[in-house]
């Protein structure tokens, strides 16, 4: 390819139009937004989103257990409508197999897909399989928010304070154990579950959202560095992080010691981690901590602050360096 992932993204996105009086808001967000009509669902806007995993892309078998597989491959879908204050609802699921006999790993991938639906109180109401030179999966997720609590990325202003809702890297450094087959390895197990077992965070996103609080808000998939670019772009307003407020848990720092690796690049590209990404006025902050530790007992991290222009600067001892778009790009060159 001879374009980023971001770039192709904004060349459909330029040729998309709202045909549908009943969208809200197309491409450009965790979700696709549209109006709800029917009965009960007045006031209530729906969200939509998909996502495809891919066999030695997004996962390798050899290390994946198929049914933490089926687990995964729904929740970062619920992901993204947490990162919206929504609700998840429904989902549809495609599956690509190859020609040879996969009835077993079927068997387990959907035990780990329907333990999430479980834990969310979803159905699976439709998709498609197909035989395909590789194992795929693709998830489409319905859901819903009420109107007045939806959160987009867009609305980010100039002197709020950007915050995540835990500790970044978990997922970088669990993959990096599992390619180099330490996936075994007892010592590890928040690390590795962290890449292989993701999970959403959607009462913190419904929390979050209710409370008024928040201004934009998206989850991390691709690396902050990437994620926060995103908010940045669709707010028209720059971003500064600073390197000592990124929150690293003693195991990711620990781990990155045995592995002779950066845990501060985990965290800031690595992606996967699947936390919530958002801003708020700081005159909110307290009420904001208070609000997350009274209904869910669980802190949340300020990490830097929205300034006026564009892109994302890491801040440390008073000297800033570019980071925008610095996460996982699929059309990237590999390493």
């Amino acid at each position: 390819m001879s374009f980023s992932e971001r770039e192709f993204i904004s060349r459909i996105r330029a040729q998309s139009s709202s045909v549908s009086g009943g969208l809200v808001t197309g491409i450009g967000d965790d979700c696709a937004v549209f109006n709800c009509i029917e009965n009960d669902q007045e006031g209530k806007l729906g969200l939509v989103t998909t996502d495809a995993l891919v066999d030695s892309i997004h996962f390798d078998l050899s290390w994946h257990p198929a049914k933490l597989l089926g687990r995964k491959s729904l929740s970062v879908n619920i992901s993204d409508i947490a990162a919206m204050g929504g609700k998840p609802l429904y989902a549809l699921l495609t599956v690509g197999f190859p020609g040879k006999d996969m009835s077993g790993l079927a068997d387990d991938f959907m035990a780990g897909f329907y333990e999430v639906l479980g834990e969310h109180k979803m159905a699976l109401i439709g998709g498609d399989t197909v035989r395909s030179k590789d194992f795929f999966i693709s998830v489409t997720v319905i859901g819903e928010v009420a109107r007045e609590h939806i959160v987009y990325r867009s609305c980010a202003k100039e002197g709020e304070d950007i915050w995540v809702s835990g500790f970044l890297g978990q997922a970088a450094a669990g993959l990096e154990l599992c390619r180099r087959g330490m996936f075994k390895d007892g010592e590890n197990k928040k690390i590795i579950a962290a890449h292989l077992d993701p999970n959403p965070q959607v009462a913190l996103g419904q929390v979050l959202a209710e409370s008024g609080l928040v201004s934009a808000m998206m989850d991390v998939s691709d690396g902050v560095a990437t994620d926060l670019s995103h908010i940045c772009a669709e707010s028209s307003v720059g971003a500064e992080i600073e390197e000592d407020l990124v929150p690293l848990s003693s195991e990711i720092s620990e781990t990155a010691i045995r592995l002779q690796c950066s845990p501060l690049d985990w965290a800031l590209r690595g992606g996967e981690d699947y936390q919530l990404l958002f801003t708020a006025p700081a005159s909110n902050s307290e009420n904001m901590k208070s609000l997350v530790l009274q209904k869910l007992g669980r802190e949340i991290f300020r990490i830097g602050r929205i300034v006026k222009g564009k892109g994302v600067q890491l801040c440390r001892f008073g000297e800033a360096r570019e980071v925008s778009y610095g996460g996982f790009d699929h059309f990237a060159p590999g390493p």
